[in-house]
């Protein structure tokens, strides 16, 4: 009789046991509305560019972070030397990443420069460098095909992301340079429709994309959610990220306002597919733990 009780009060606790994992399955599929508030953020898209280095140095950045729930960043700069400077003083907060332009060479005539495949090559081998980027291809001059050879075999060898703005057909040739790329497709295509991306996804395993300037294009002016949009958002949830893009001292004055912004959309869609959005996906990307903890750490 012992036994046979014994069985009974183990079956009960895994009953129990089963009937509270499919509750709290049953709960990463409801929407998360506004627990997206208490969500830790990565930002997928920071600049510190010279121009906001005397504005805003790197305490007021971190404080910044802090007041908005920014747990972590990924960082490049116009120079390098600013993410250094932000990496350094946070090296717990900052994911560094080596993008090719400085003061005279920016996104028009980076690829035209002299030098610069040597630059990028020894900033990323000379620090903790994990991605290149983010730099821009309006198109693909067969002149810089010998730079992007170089840049990806970079990048394979370092297993570290390109990050490039661009409209598909540059992501398109950057993968038949090496289909073992990762890519941050910057703005998720910055104009490309939510059909588009949605392709480029479905084609591309290893193609993530950050959302920033696409706030308002996934929120609709009427309120809610671009249908479309969610649509992408949740079947690719596991490759997007958010981003503010904070490429002028505009932007840092709207640091707040951004941040707000992205969780307002998260806010629609489920708890799962907001929480990877928001901040696993990044853990798996760079290997780093982001959660409330590092706020006020450096």
């Amino acid at each position: 009789m012992k036994q046979l009780a014994a069985l009974i009060s183990h079956f009960a606790y895994v009953l129990l046991l089963l009937q509270a994992t499919n509750l709290a399955a049953d709960a990463e599929h409801e929407i998360i509305g506004a627990d997206a508030q208490s969500l830790p953020l990565f930002d997928a898209h920071m600049h510190y560019k010279r121009a906001a280095w005397a504005a805003y140095p790197p305490d007021v950045v971190l404080t910044m972070m802090d007041n908005n729930g920014v747990a972590m960043a990924l960082v490049s700069s116009s120079p390098d030397q600013g993410t250094i400077t932000l990496w350094e003083y946070a090296p717990r907060r900052i994911v560094p990443e080596m993008r090719p332009y400085d003061d005279g060479v920016g996104p028009s005539n980076w690829t035209k420069t002299a030098g610069v495949g040597d630059l990028i090559e020894s900033r990323v081998r000379k620090y903790r460098h994990e991605g290149i980027g983010e730099f821009h291809l309006h198109r693909i001059d067969p002149a810089d095909v010998s730079l992007l050879k170089r840049i990806v075999a970079l990048a394979m060898e370092q297993d570290i992301p390109l990050h490039v703005h661009s409209n598909r057909l540059p992501v398109e040739y950057l993968y038949q340079l090496n289909p073992g790329l990762t890519i941050i497709w910057a703005h998720a295509g910055m104009t490309e429709p939510a059909v588009v991306v949605e392709e480029m996804m479905e084609t591309y395993p290893t193609l993530y994309a950050d959302t920033s300037y696409r706030e308002y294009d996934i929120l609709q002016y009427s309120g809610g959610i671009d249908p479309e949009w969610r649509r992408v958002l949740e079947r690719f949830a596991d490759r997007f990220m958010v981003g503010s893009d904070t490429w002028v001292n505009s932007q840092w004055e709207e640091y707040d306002h951004l941040i707000a912004s992205n969780r307002q959309w998260l806010a629609y869609l489920t708890r799962a597919s907001a929480k990877k959005i928001a901040y696993q996906n990044a853990e798996r990307l760079f290997g780093r733990k982001i959660d409330q903890d590092l706020y006020g750490r450096r």
